[in-house]
Order: C-alpha cells, then structure tokens, then sequence
C-alpha cells in the first residue's frame, strides 16, 4: 500500500538500487508494503556500521527509546533511520507521536528531515544524523 500519495512507498522513504536496508519490529507485511524494491536492495537480518536505513517500528516510547540509542552506536553517520509509530486513527495502543520520536531522537544527535504515512496504520519520521556530527 502507498499511503495516500500515490508514490511507491520505497519512494517515500528514499530506498535507493544497492541499498541495505534493516526493518525493525516491522509488521509482517513489509515486505508487500514496500514493494516493488529497487534493484539490487537487500534486507538485511540485522542492523551494523555499513547499513544504509533502519525502518524502526515502535508503539512504546521506551522501546523506541532503546532502539534509537543502539542505532545512534551502531549505525554509520550516513545511515538514515525511519521511525514508523502508530496513527492515532489506526485505534492501536500507543504512547508514542511524532513530537515523542522528536524528542527522544533530538538529544541523540538525529534530526528530522521528512515525515510521510506509511501505511493506513503506521506513520513515518526521516531522522539522519546532524551534519556537525557525522
């Protein structure tokens, strides 16, 4: 499902040919929601330094939290992590927004650079680390 642009998810999140790409607690039908991949993508079984983009999907603050502070040590400075958090019209229990990921993320040296609608369930948030600190 594109959301409600139109635009190919992997578009929107800006999955590029050759990237690795690692999804998080993402729901089982990732895979269908992100397709079609551009060539040569590969999912990867977890996430280390050459990883291109993180898709984290959270519907607890202090998971999130935790994920976001690993990713942050793990991660490349290049890397770009997408957070996907519950709408708040999906009905699923969720103590998590788009301010909550601001600031959880913020402190850590993240910034956010895009936000777009994922699916009918999940949001999304573009995070990448602030230049001065790559």
């Amino acid at each position: 499902m594109a959301g409600y642009s139109g635009t190919p998810l992997a578009d929107k999140l800006g999955i590029k040919a050759g990237m690795s790409l690692y999804a998080s607690h993402a729901p089982s039908e990732y895979t269908s929601i992100v397709h079609p991949l551009p060539d040569g993508v590969t999912l990867v079984a977890r996430a280390t330094r050459t990883t291109d983009m993180v898709h984290v999907f959270a519907s607890r603050a202090a998971e999130l939290d935790a994920a976001l502070k690993r990713y942050r040590r793990t991660l490349g400075p290049t890397a770009v992590v997408w957070v996907s958090w519950p709408k708040k019209s999906a009905k699923v229990p969720t103590d998590i927004t788009e301010d909550t990921v601001r600031a959880l993320a913020l402190p850590l040296g993240f910034v956010d650079v895009k936000v777009c609608a994922v699916d009918a369930t999940w949001s999304g948030l573009k995070l990448v680390v602030r230049r001065a600190l790559r």
